[in-house]
């Protein structure tokens, strides 16, 4: 019964579209997006852009932390997507 409440860990750590190193999501927000946006590019089983692939993995991230993230936390995952937003020209 554990696992089926820890799927979202799963796709976090597993993802196929986006291979993902332990603890991104902690790093600063440049550091962030320009780790998102090069494993988006790298990989080949994406469905959509590098730049859609890589926002759609950090709002899931932020989507399931939920109530549980830090306002600092919020605060650096919102400035990484701004920072994505900036180096995929959108």
């Amino acid at each position: 019964m554990a696992t089926k409440k820890r799927w979202s860990k799963q796709v976090t750590e597993k993802s196929r579209a986006i291979v993902l190193e332990q603890g991104v999501f902690t790093k600063k927000p440049k550091e962030i997006a320009r780790y998102l946006l090069r494993s988006a590019k790298a990989s080949t089983k994406r469905k959509s852009t590098p730049f859609r692939s890589a926002m759609s993995m950090l709002n899931f991230y932020m989507n399931r932390a939920g109530k549980n993230l830090s306002l600092t936390a919020k605060k650096r995952l919102e400035k990484a997507k701004e920072e994505l937003r900036k180096r995929s020209g959108k």
